[in-house]
């Protein structure tokens, strides 16, 4: 027999940090349901506002603390299912401090609005490659780590987390290929219709293969440890696996149903969504069933009541998924707060609570004690169940109620609830339900700190575990009489993984590839031009301040929101949109026609104090961009980086872009003099400076005056005839 060590240590810091930023990753989101209620909550704070922080707040949930959970997980599991230490302590550690640098990386550039605006994938391109190289170091070190083993036969846990490494690597490489045109800033090298197509392979699978797969293989791991039952049916978790990683990476256009996006894209996401019902419910079928005969030890261990909820929750979404999915469900549920109903559960329940019960169930043999106290560990299950509730159900209700009032229309056809803001002010108990539901839930976290906490007090100071194996015999790598197939594959890594990545490479590139190669998936319209290079500018404004987490700029063809926003959207619109900006919420009206809908003095006051020209909404004030200079230094390596991508200005308008620049935004200022009371603030706001020697920035060379050009040309590009007839598409 062989003696080794199993490394504890690497688990610990995982673990630890886990706790840590699932925390830090609540509590802003927290701070942002709060937002919701108190809109200037934060006034005047640009890093505090709600665009800047609600990436951070999805980036430190999934990255940070789920993130971090997965390595947990994955390290104390695979060196025992494999019988060996990790094959290398310094990927280990440098897996682990990678990881966290980049949180940290995450954490101070989204609040200072350095984002690509591209949802779950936001991070800037350093922190991209970062990223990249961390995932890899893990990826050979857990397949090192395989090679080394001491058992011939790979678990199914194991089978998950190979198909997570590679599928998550695609995902992140292709989706994340950005032009760069500084240290921060860059652009995706996709634009319009192909770059929602990317993204959402990537979002939606990014859910697939980072929020579920891997969370699937510690279902298969802890769960039979935590119950001590083995799974339920090996042959079930066959079937669940690779019917789960063959169909996921095709569903994720149901993300873009009724969208500017070719039918037979959409098509395609619906037809495999719905068949994700089956290997989903058989994985769910396949953990609970795990329980059987010990369903005693269920109603006494907080552990096993953790991954039952758990289990539970995955079961409840990876249903409404599928059900989201069908076109006539998804057309009244996509951008209402039934989508954050939906994806809450399965953040709350499935990764939250798994996360949870692997703590409990990991801390106390990290450190060689009982847990602390299990009626305290009790309390968080209850506490947290009773939030999740409280979270889900007010948002499903707000999402009903959006959806039935936008669809409403008087008897002479007209909208009743003509005002968007009529939907806000409906819902806003719900809010509050909300936000009572995730004090709860972060209640419970705290409780678990705490408890966790006097758990490490009362034991030892984790070390290295002592184990000891058979050597692995050499075996033929031919099948052996009576062998199943499968049962060969589990002990041929190369050729599992070979497979694994064929299966995810099949759907992605049957969608991505045509949508990238044929121009007719995008029909043109002459009349859609480039951005000025003031408009440029104002765009990259929007996506600094994350408006795109608010508003959507896609209007889907019904009747109501043709009613409501003007002409659908075409998807020849969107050819020199670097990145796509179609948003997925609507927590404000849909943005796409707003050009010249309202005077430069009304966007300039509501950018000032949203109130005083929207009574009752709940956007906060953006008064820093009516302040701060707007810094135009890079216009003519923005449009040079645009030229590359094939956006047509001439080497004429690039040389000319800060004159051009200069007139459209004194134009702008010269419109805003038209408010009297704009012009004395205006004025004695210069007079006021000028007599005290104070720098006084003119208003056209002020970051609003961009914004204002940007939103004041969305939609703005077609005409629509009387009849409702483009007249200038080709």
């Amino acid at each position: 027999m062989d003696q080794f060590y199993y490394d504890n240590k690497i688990v610990k810091k995982f673990l630890y940090a886990t706790i840590f930023w699932g925390i830090v990753g609540m509590s802003v989101g927290l701070l942002l349901a709060f937002m919701f209620l108190f809109p200037n909550l934060t006034d005047g704070i640009s890093w505090l506002s709600f665009g800047r922080l609600r990436p951070l707040h999805t980036n430190a949930v999934i990255f940070a603390f789920v993130g971090n959970a997965i390595f947990a997980g994955v390290y104390y599991s695979l060196q025992r299912l494999l019988k060996t230490r990790m094959a290398s302590d310094a990927l280990s550690n440098f897996n682990f401090w990678g990881w966290q640098l980049i949180i940290v990386a995450a954490a101070i550039t989204l609040p200072l609005g350095y984002t690509s605006s591209k949802e779950y994938a936001e991070l800037e391109w350093p922190i991209d490659i970062a990223i990249a190289l961390v995932w890899v170091a893990f990826g050979v070190n857990m397949i090192w780590t395989i090679f080394k083993r001491r058992q011939r036969h790979l678990y199914v846990a194991i089978w998950f987390y190979l198909a997570t490494f590679v599928t998550v690597a695609v995902l992140h490489i292709f989706n994340n290929i950005e032009l760069p045109v500084s240290a921060l800033k860059s652009y995706s090298v996709y634009a319009g219709v192909q770059d929602a197509l990317v993204q959402w392979w990537y979002g939606h699978n990014a859910v697939a293969f980072f929020l579920t797969t891997p969370f699937l293989g510690l279902m298969y791991y802890f769960v039979p440890k935590a119950a001590n039952r083995p799974v339920y049916s090996y042959r079930l978790s066959i079937v669940h696996f690779w019917s789960l990683i063959f169909i996921y990476i095709w569903a994720g256009p149901h993300h873009l149903l009724y969208s500017a996006l070719p039918d037979w894209a959409q098509n395609l996401g619906v037809a495999f969504s719905v068949m994700l019902i089956a290997p989903s419910w058989g994985g769910m079928i396949n953990g609970l069933l795990t329980l059987r005969g010990a369903w005693d030890k269920v109603r006494t261990d907080p552990v096993l009541k953790f991954m039952v909820v758990a289990i539970t929750g995955y079961g409840m979404a990876t249903f409404e998924g599928p059900m989201l999915s069908l076109k006539n469900i998804n057309a009244v549920a996509h951008f209402s707060d039934w989508i954050i109903a939906h994806v809450h559960v399965g953040a709350l329940a499935w990764n939250g609570f798994l996360t949870f019960g692997m703590v409990y169930w990991l801390v106390p043999r990290l450190v060689k004690s009982n847990l602390w106290s299990t009626k305290l560990a009790n309390v968080h299950f209850w506490i947290g169940t009773l939030g999740i509730i409280m979270y889900a159900l007010p948002m499903y209700v707000a999402g009903f109620t959006q959806a039935s009032m936008w669809k409403q229309f008087n008897p002479d056809g007209s909208l009743v609830y003509g005002n968007f803001l009529e939907t806000v002010q409906e819902i806003i108990p719900m809010y509050w339900m909300r936000a009572i539901g995730g004090s709860l839930y972060i209640l419970g976290a705290f409780v678990m700190l705490y408890n966790i906490v006097r758990t490490i007090k009362a034991g030892s100071t984790v070390t290295d575990e002592l184990a000891e194996a058979a050597p692995l015999p050499k075996v033929t790598n031919k099948r052996v009489a009576g062998e199943g197939y499968h049962t060969w594959l589990e002990r041929r890594p190369v050729k599992l993984t070979i497979f694994a990545t064929i299966a995810i490479l099949i759907g992605g590139a049957v969608q991505i590839i045509p949508t990238l190669m044929i121009d007719s998936n995008i029909p043109t319209i002459s009349s859609v031009k480039p951005y000025t290079p003031l408009e440029l500018e104002g765009r990259d404004l929007y996506i600094r301040e994350s408006c795109v987490s608010c508003h959507s700029q896609m209007i889907r063809p019904f009747r109501s929101e043709v009613e409501r926003y003007g002409e659908y959207s075409k998807a020849g619109e969107y050819v020199y949109d670097h990145p796509f900006l179609w948003g997925s919420k609507r927590t404000g009206p849909d943005l796409f026609r707003v050009g010249g809908k309202y005077s430069d003095n009304w966007h300039f006051n509501h950018f000032y104090d949203p109130q005083t020209t929207s009574s009752g909404s709940i956007m906060p004030s953006y008064k820093w961009l009516i302040k701060n200079e707007h810094d135009r230094s890079q216009t003519e390596d923005k449009m040079r980086a645009m030229v590359t991508l094939g956006v047509p200005y001439t080497e004429e308008e690039i040389a000319n872009a800060q004159k051009w620049m200069e007139e459209q935004a004194t134009q702008i200022e010269q419109n805003l003099y038209s408010d009297p009371d704009f012009a004395e603030s205006y004025e004695a706001d210069k007079k006021f400076a000028k007599e005290n020697g104070l720098d006084f920035v003119e208003m056209k060379d002020r970051e609003v005056i961009a914004l204002i050009a940007y939103i004041q040309r969305l939609g703005t590009d077609i005409k629509i005839k009387d009849d409702n007839q483009e007249v200038s598409s080709n």
